[in-house]
């Protein structure tokens, strides 16, 4: 299989991943949506059938949808990301700039369902998180450690998964999500992708969504939160990496 079907088919699946999770959180945070309010396990719910659906689009790649997965698959010593794709430098760089584009496109995607909702929202925080991942409580230390442990599990579980054949497929992948967000989601918004969280938040920093005064004219300042920004990348390469480590050893 070529890398030019990787990148398309990682850019499609983590799309739709976006568009659906992005989606799911702009319905549940943003003003006048049917959603509003619906809370956490309507997150989680709606993330893990993104992951659901992403994952079956980008089959063709191994559905990889996640550079901490790719990063994963890497450290366990696998020979192949996926059936045909050989590990290498260039089909590692594929593989991320898929997902990062892939994630990117999906959030615009989802602002554009959601236009006149941001627009009628204005808590500047509210839109943000419809895009990227921030702390209930900021402790970069902290904060980093529960993406690190979450994305271990993650991809830790990912790789035992494709040891022990469930003939679950995707679904399995679904729910350890939705498990994930219901349990260790809560310190930081579980990012446990450093495409999901990056990727949007480049398009929310490029996007109109000042919010506009009463006479329509912008005010204040949109912030895309640049200072938490490594957090949601550098922790779920490093759970990721250590997933792959441990898992060549344990299967």
């Amino acid at each position: 299989m070529g890398l030019g079907t990787v990148f398309l088919s990682e850019v499609l699946g983590t799309g739709v991943l976006l568009l659906l999770g992005a989606g799911v959180v702009a319905n549940v945070l943003l003003a006048k949506s049917k959603g509003f309010d619906g809370g956490w396990l309507l997150i989680n719910f709606g993330w893990g059938l993104g992951v659901f659906a992403g994952v079956y689009i980008a089959y063709k790649s191994g559905a990889h949808l996640n550079p901490a997965v790719t990063v994963g698959i890497l450290t366990s010593g696998a020979d192949e990301f996926a059936p045909g794709v050989p590990v290498s430098v260039g089909s590692t760089l594929v593989y991320f700039a898929g997902e990062m584009l892939g994630a990117f496109l999906g959030a615009v995607l989802a602002w554009l369902a959601y236009k006149p909702h941001f627009d009628e929202t204005p808590d500047e925080g509210l839109k943000l998180a419809v895009f990227s991942t921030g702390p209930a409580i900021r402790s970069y230390t902290w904060n980093l450690v529960c993406e690190i442990i979450g994305t271990f599990v993650l991809v830790f579980v990912v790789l035992a998964l494709g040891k022990t054949p469930t003939q679950l497929g995707p679904l399995a992948v679904a729910m350890l999500v939705v498990g994930i967000g219901a349990s260790l989601g809560g310190p930081t918004g579980y990012a446990i992708n450093p495409a999901r969280d990056l990727g949007p938040r480049i398009a929310h920093a490029l996007l109109p969504l000042s919010y506009k005064g009463t006479d329509g004219e912008a005010v204040g300042k949109k912030d895309s939160d640049w200072g938490y920004s490594w957090v949601p990348v550098v922790g779920p390469i490093i759970g990721g990496a250590l997933a792959g480590v441990i898992a060549s050893l344990a299967f």
